[in-house]
């Protein structure tokens, strides 16, 4: 009796095992389905390596891909091409971020009950959140720089605006022998010095932990000394003079921004940086931006006051950034960037729509109020016509010839509600430089799309 029982609970042990298998199975099926379709083994719908089927278009139905039995078909447009590549992907794969890689089961039509099987053969139509324009925009006011041009619409999530480069001609063929940095994705992956954009994080840090700030005075010789030892000259382009809080911000005072950094102190620029999203790898659309990275000593208050500024061992990710600027526009919140404009598959990949309140609302709004005040107090509002643009400069030190150019910020429109990361190596002054090409950029995505 007492064999028989065992071996009934040896079957219901071994059942139980296989219904949970099936279960595992059904979900995987279900969730990674497309993706196990579009594997490149499936020669139905691979021609010499590349998918036969399926279109990518820009948010107004611009022809960017399309994939046939004869071979992938890009934009006639050789600017398109080359702004778009890293967004529409290449044949071979060189861009892992890419839609053609990035949504293969998508494209050929995948689905569930149907599996690839498609009568006509032309799979289905991709729909990308990219102006078209705006890239080629992008792409030319950058001039031949390496850099990235980074904008989406703080609201929605949409990006808008995804331009790397140095970039290529898919159209060409992806070239076997050049330089690995023209499929590398500066906007996604890059980690990169931020400079002085970083400011805005110890800012905030400031806004949220010293409650008598409108007290705080600083006077700027342009050396700002501190200590006695080697390298403790936080040198600024300028004598500032006395400087409290929001004009320390506004002229970028790199003297006043280390001294707060030493009253805040490592932990609490830490624990700011985690909180507004930028030591970590931010994932929307299966896609995986680089991770930041900081350091933020204790015990040392020279290495903490380079890193409250920006430089020191600091390393930002453009897009985490970008979403940084749409949460101070957005009261605090930041939503989730999404590259799909519409598609019946978007609510699997897609997930929640907000990543949470990465400021307090007061926090948002004085910060918001700051970054208009460097506008009309240092960039001059007359350089970024018809925008109300909230923003903040960033000359990174790299030991390269020239520093990086930077300038990150959003605009404040019900119909254009975008916030923006230009970075531009070796370019030189963020004022300068990358703020001319957000300002082109936001110009015509303005122009594009106002009354959508």
């Amino acid at each position: 009796m007492r064999k028989q029982e065992r071996r009934a609970l040896i079957c219901l042990a071994l059942a139980m095992v296989l219904f949970a298998g099936l279960c595992v199975f059904t979900y995987r099926f279900v969730k990674d389905g497309s993706r196990w379709a579009g594997h490149y083994g499936n020669t139905q719908i691979y021609v010499d390596g590349s998918i036969n089927r399926g279109t990518v278009t820009d948010r107004h139905d611009e022809m960017l891909l399309n994939c046939t039995s004869d071979g992938l078909e890009y934009s006639d447009d050789w600017t398109t091409r080359v702004s778009t590549v890293h967004a529409v992907g290449d044949g071979k794969g060189n861009i892992a971020a890419g839609a053609i890689n990035m949504f293969a089961g998508q494209l050929i039509g995948y689905d569930i009950l149907n599996g690839t099987y498609d009568t006509s053969a032309h799979g289905k139509t991709i729909q990308l959140t990219i102006d078209a324009k705006a890239n080629r925009t992008a792409y030319n006011a950058l001039d031949g720089r390496t850099g990235t041009v980074g904008i989406y619409n703080w609201k929605t999530g949409e990006i808008m605006c995804m331009v790397s480069t140095p970039s290529f001609d898919p159209a060409e063929g992806a070239p076997e022998d050049s330089e690995e940095s023209i499929y590398f994705n500066n906007f996604l992956s890059g980690a990169m010095t931020p400079g002085s954009i970083f400011k805005l994080v110890t800012a905030a840090a400031v806004i949220d932990n010293m409650p008598d700030r409108d007290k705080f005075s600083f006077e700027c010789d342009g050396v700002n000394q501190y200590g006695d030892n080697e390298g403790t000259e936080f040198r600024d382009i300028d004598e500032h003079g006395e400087v409290d809080f929001r004009q320390a911000l506004a002229v970028s005072c790199n003297g006043a921004f280390g001294e707060l950094s030493r009253e805040l102190g490592g932990r609490t620029l830490k624990k700011t940086t985690d909180k507004v999203g930028l030591s970590k790898s931010l994932e929307f659309d299966g896609i995986e931006t680089a991770a930041g990275s900081f350091k933020f000593p204790t015990d040392d208050d020279i290495r903490l006051s380079w890193a409250g500024i920006g430089q020191g061992q600091d390393l930002v990710n453009p897009c985490t950034m970008m979403v940084y600027m749409g949460a101070i526009a957005n009261g605090g919140e930041a939503v989730k960037p999404t590259l799909i404009k519409s598609t019946s598959f978007i609510d699997e990949i897609r997930g929640p729509k907000t990543l949470g309140e990465y400021l307090e609302v007061s926090t948002a709004a004085e910060l918001k109020d700051m970054m208009k005040n460097n506008v009309v107090e240092n960039y001059g509002e007359d350089n970024f016509p018809g925008l109300d643009i909230y923003a903040k400069s960033g000359t990174a030190e790299t030991g390269g010839e020239d520093s990086d150019a930077w300038f990150v910020g959003f605009t404040d429109d019900e119909e254009a509600p975008y916030a923006f990361v230009v970075w531009v190596k070796e370019g030189g002054s963020g004022a300068s430089v990358a703020a001319p090409i957000a300002s082109r950029v936001l110009q015509a995505l303005q122009a594009n799309n106002y009354y959508e």
